[in-house]
């Protein structure tokens, strides 16, 4: 499911309005190339055909004729330029850029995944530890279990570098990409950017796009100028307040799939095994 919403962002945010413009300038230019031409071959005829000179093989005005299919592509271009942006689309551009962030998300979650089952014996120990508390013969238990398993228990730092980095890179890559859908969904505030690439006479697929958590907003550069134009994240403008606090963020990841079937919360047997699973 999450796939597809970073495939549906990536498909509605294609550079169409770009073809758009080079299908004008490809099939324009064919059937100009054919009526160009076709008036050096009439050119020709008038000055050769009075003096009787340069006859040509009957077959050379072929050449010059426009194909029904070039027409049938021009028109279409035509048609279809209707809707063509001379300042790019804005709305399409932060698709893009949300779509490009959700993947690289989703790459570190996978390492972060891979991480966590790595470390996953040192919830098998704590599960154990914890139940053994007051029980000298459970406790005996597990030191035996911890004694002969001591290597395959221990965790590397390679890992708990790659648990650290994976889980910065996830929260770096969901904020920016939040705050670019949010923005793409917000009719004043692609105005507004839109504006700003009118003002600069910019394209917005050629601008830079950035998220700032320092400055809280979205910013898009135009190309060729030192001008940006930029949206409040934090309820400064649009309505846009996006920030809340650690506990509704932490509450939201509680109530979340990817950690109810984690093995935190479903525990390590079920986790790894499928085993004393509450849903059994």
């Amino acid at each position: 499911m999450k796939k597809a919403i970073i495939g549906a962002l990536a498909i509605c945010s294609v550079a169409a309005n770009s073809d758009q413009l080079t299908d004008l300038v490809n099939t324009s230019n064919a059937i100009v190339d054919q009526i160009d031409r076709g008036i050096m071959l009439v050119g020709a005829a008038t000055e050769y055909a009075y003096v009787g000179d340069g006859m040509s093989d009957g077959t050379l005005s072929t050449s010059a004729h426009i194909s029904a299919q070039q027409v049938t592509a021009y028109n279409n271009a035509l048609s279809n330029f209707s809707t063509y942006l001379p300042y790019g689309s804005v709305e399409a551009v932060l698709q893009q850029a949300a779509a490009t962030e959700l993947e690289l998300m989703e790459d570190s979650v996978e390492v972060f995944t891979t991480a966590v089952i790595e470390m996953s014996t040192t919830i098998q120990v704590a599960e154990m530890a914890d139940e053994s508390v007051g029980n000298p013969a459970e406790e005996e238990q597990v030191q035996e279990f911890v004694a002969q398993n001591e290597e395959v228990l221990m965790i590397s730092q390679d890992t708990v570098d790659s648990y650290n980095d994976s889980i910065d890179s996830i929260e770096e890559h969901a904020n920016k990409a939040a705050g670019y859908i949010a923005v793409a969904a917000n009719e004043d505030a692609v105005a507004f950017l839109e504006q700003g690439a009118v003002n600069n006479n910019a394209v917005a697929e050629e601008a830079t796009i950035t998220y700032s958590a320092e400055q809280q907003w979205v910013s898009m550069k135009w190309a060729n100028t030192n001008n940006a134009t930029a949206v409040y994240l934090n309820g400064q403008n649009f309505g846009l307040d996006m920030y809340v606090d650690q506990e509704t963020v932490l509450y939201a990841g509680a109530e979340s799939e990817f950690y109810l079937t984690g093995p935190t919360a479903s525990g390590y047997d079920c986790f790894m095994y499928e085993i004393g699973c509450s849903f059994d």
